[in-house]
This record gives C-alpha cells, structure tokens and sequence, in this order.
C-alpha cells in the first residue's frame, strides 16, 4: 500500500519547509510503516548547516522518522485524523547516528510499532540511505487534539 505526497498532507499538520515525507511505499495496519524523504540541497537548513559541507541535521531526521510513526498510528487508529488532530512526538530513546545524510540522498525511513499502552505508542524507527543505517531511535508519541 502506497501513498503520494497528496494522500500525505492528508495525515500531517505539517507543510514546506517541515513536512519532511514525500511518499509512503509501503504500510501495515497496526505494524510498520516505510517511507520516503528525497533530500535536497535547496532546503531551508543548508545555508547554515554546514554551507561549505551541507548535510541534514540529526534532529531533522528524528522529526522525519516521527512524522512516519504519526502517519502510520493514525492509519492504525482511526483511519484518518480529524479536523485539529494530531499526533504529538513525546519521547526519543536510545538515538543513534552513525552516518551524514546529504543533499542528493533519498532517506528511507522505517517504523514499527513496538507498544501501545494508555494511548501513547512507542515505534522502533531506522533511518537508511542507500540500504546503510544513517539513524536509529525508540519513538513515542501520542494523540492530542488541537485547541
């Protein structure tokens, strides 16, 4: 099961320059989640980070890897988010980074749900670029609805 960018805005809050997934390739209901970010060197973060070596900041690859989880959680759960709702990163355990990610790169990122205990859900969640592991990390997040 597949999903374009469209079918993607569908599921984040999240717009230009933050909405860090460009398609989903592949999903199971309740279980895993892969999908894509193609990276590029006219993003916002390249002109500081590092202009002479731009590569993609760590955080911004944990927030990618969360925006899967959130794709993946409200497919489990309730199908599509409505009006005002989301889904909220609250913990990151255990993130590693063991390459740089790089304009011109395509991030894979992969998900899996580890638990769901009193509505927050905990993810297993790897980074890849070329079938390397760039990052991994134990995401958890939870359901909130916007005021």
């Amino acid at each position: 099961m597949q999903m374009n960018i469209n079918e993607v805005k569908n599921f984040l809050p999240h717009r230009y320059p933050f909405l860090l997934i460009d398609k989903v390739v592949d999903f199971e209901i309740g279980k895993r989640l892969t999908a894509i970010k193609n990276v590029s060197f006219n993003e916002p973060q390249f002109t500081g980070h590092f202009p002479s070596q731009p590569i993609m900041p760590g955080v911004l690859i944990i927030e990618a890897l969360a925006q899967a989880t959130g794709i993946l959680a409200f497919k489990s759960e309730v199908g599509k988010p409505q009006d005002g709702q989301i889904y909220m990163l609250v913990g990151v355990d255990n993130a590693r980074f063991k390459r740089m990610v790089e304009p011109g790169d395509q991030l894979k990122l992969e998900v899996e749900v580890l638990t769901v205990k009193r509505g927050v859900w905990k993810f297993k969640g790897t980074a890849y670029v070329d079938d390397k592991i760039v990052t991994s990390a134990e995401l958890m997040c939870t359901q909130k609805a916007s005021e």
